[in-house]
């Protein structure tokens, strides 16, 4: 019973996915952003046409280029306007923004499409020679300029696009593993995987169009990892390429042969190496699903229900509590009457018998904290909407609405302080002249008996300058995680956007052995120049 997921077309150059799946603004939704956030129709972002566009001329050298077609078939390194095009960064608010005012000055100069891992490791030895610095390229799916084609020291940049690398290459129903390769999205994964009767149970909001490879490199975590667990914890070994040679990582289930390797390679955003292939934990295809929805009076006590939870040994498939404000919304956007309190959206998944003895239990602990259970409807129309939210995003800066999300995670004792402090960062950064405020919505959306996840939402008038406003948004947010003690991302990953507080996430210390590692598998520096790691002051 794997999440059925409707067939996309590719995504287009300047929004978030498929272009037939778009969503427009109604009347009275156009008229209710302006009266509550105070946006002003002249600010909407008006949209450059593709075939306006003027990529800057193409930087790669001519040897270079030689010799990338030698290594991958001259067919398979584009300098095409349309392919550099979208492949000039990720999905972030920014990310679209610029693409829409026409921005494509820092298009990458070609993009490379290898077959295999040793057409990757062939591409990685030809850009270290000829100092070409090389962006890997998945689904595009970062909000946190993690495939931006930045250059650092070169001249000259290429995106290293993974799709040709679409492979299930093995199945041990044995183990109960998959291998399969870095360039899978995963619908077609799970597409390959149940023809076998097992699922990865992975389902972040970026399912339609991110990549096996791409949850390994960012510890991407899914909807469900409360059963499924995070995307770093599924895997059991991997092969990436660097320019110094292969590295083959995970031998067995566990190992006590020194420190875990292949902790370098899963976060390291394609800054050490380029991961080409996965061997992960599966799961067979859960027979049975029972979703239910819960209310609590407020957040605090719907807090201390998922603690409660978390903390009683039974694991839910999916657990998420949405605040007053966001179960509010929620309920306006899909013209539903609002429940009052907080709503929290929980499935179990499994055998029949084990996922209605987990459906029971979660039952009493919820039923003991003070929730009322509202039964599945709720449930079908959250996972309705699951993957439209990045549309309405696209149709808001249309209406001159700035619209973004941003994470973190911290213990259960820290949970509220966190909250709270970030949410006055935000408004505060957001707040207009004219008395308008920003809304910011937050929910729990993944946990853990330590402490939780909050996801932040937030809109707000686009003004004039929609960039700068995010930027002294995100900056304000980032500060006031780093000063609660809690993580810059939980699973959004660093990329360029989270790098200035690395060395808060770290520690001084921590930033040099990341160097170090840095410095011994790609000495030249050409892997993602310009992520994950501070720059050396």
């Amino acid at each position: 019973m794997t999440e059925p997921t409707r067939r996309v077309g590719e995504p287009s150059w300047d929004a978030w996915g498929d272009p037939a799946h778009a969503v427009s603004l109604t009347e009275p939704q156009r008229e209710l952003i302006v009266r509550v956030l105070g946006a002003a129709p002249e600010d909407a972002r008006r949209r450059t046409a593709e075939s306006d566009l003027r990529p800057p001329p193409g930087a790669l050298p001519e040897p270079a280029r030689a010799a990338l077609a030698d290594a991958v078939g001259a067919e398979h390194v584009d300098a095409g306007a349309s392919a550099r095009i979208r492949h000039a960064g990720g999905k972030s608010t920014p990310d679209l923004l610029r693409r829409r005012a026409g921005d494509v000055a820092d298009a990458p100069d070609a993009v490379v499409l290898p077959a295999d891992h040793d057409e990757v490791a062939a591409v990685l030895a030809v850009c270290a020679e000829h100092g070409v610095a090389v962006v890997p390229f998945g689904g595009g799916t970062s909000v946190v300029g993690g495939v931006e084609p930045l250059r650092g020291a070169f001249t000259a940049a290429v995106a290293l696009d993974l799709r040709r690398l679409d492979r299930l290459v093995a199945v041990d129903g044995t183990a109960g593993t998959a291998t399969l390769q870095a360039g899978l999205r995963t619908p077609e994964a799970e597409e390959l995987l149940g023809a076998h009767g097992l699922t990865l149970g992975h389902q972040p909001q970026s399912y339609e169009y991110a990549t096996i490879g791409g949850y390994a490199a960012t510890r991407s975590c899914g909807q469900s990892s409360s059963g499924y667990g995070r995307f770093d914890d599924m895997v059991v070994s991997l092969r990436a390429a660097t320019p110094r040679g292969t590295l083959d990582l995970g031998r067995a289930p566990s190992s006590a042969a020194g420190p875990d390797l292949r902790r370098l390679l899963l976060g390291s955003e394609g800054a050490f190496g380029v991961i080409t292939e996965a061997t992960l934990r599966v799961r067979p295809v859960p027979e049975a699903r029972h979703d239910e929805a819960w209310v609590f009076p407020d957040f605090a006590a719907g807090a201390e229900a998922l603690r409660a939870l978390a903390q009683s040994g039974v694991r839910p498939t999916l657990v998420r509590l949405s605040d007053e404000q966001e179960t509010f919304v929620n309920a306006l956007l899909a013209d539903e009457e609002a429940v009052p309190g907080c709503l929290a959206v929980i499935t179990h998944e499994g055998g029949a018998e084990q996922a209605a003895a987990v459906r029971t239990l979660t039952a009493q602990t919820l039923r003991r904290a003070g929730g009322d259970e509202l039964g599945a409807e709720p449930v079908a129309r959250w996972r309705g909407g699951r993957y439209l939210a990045p549309y309405l995003r696209d149709a808001l800066l249309d209406a001159g609405v700035l619209a973004e999300t941003l994470e973190t995670a911290t213990t259960w004792s820290g949970l509220h302080t966190l909250r709270e402090a970030v949410m006055e960062a935000l408004t505060g950064a957001l707040a207009t002249g004219d008395g308008s405020a920003p809304l910011v919505l937050c929910h729990v959306s993944h946990v853990y008996p330590e402490g939780a996840s909050l996801y932040f939402t937030v809109a707000a008038a686009a003004g004039r300058d929609p960039l700068g406003r995010w930027r002294a948004a995100k900056c304000a947010a980032g500060d006031a995680i780093a000063a609660c003690g809690a993580t810059i991302s939980h699973h959004h990953a660093v990329g360029t956007d989270h790098r200035p507080w690395m060395e808060a996430e770290v520690g001084p210390l921590g930033v040099q052995v990341l160097r170090a590692v840095k410095d011994t598998l790609d000495p030249v520096g050409v892997l993602n120049p310009g992520k994950l790691i501070p720059e050396r002051s």
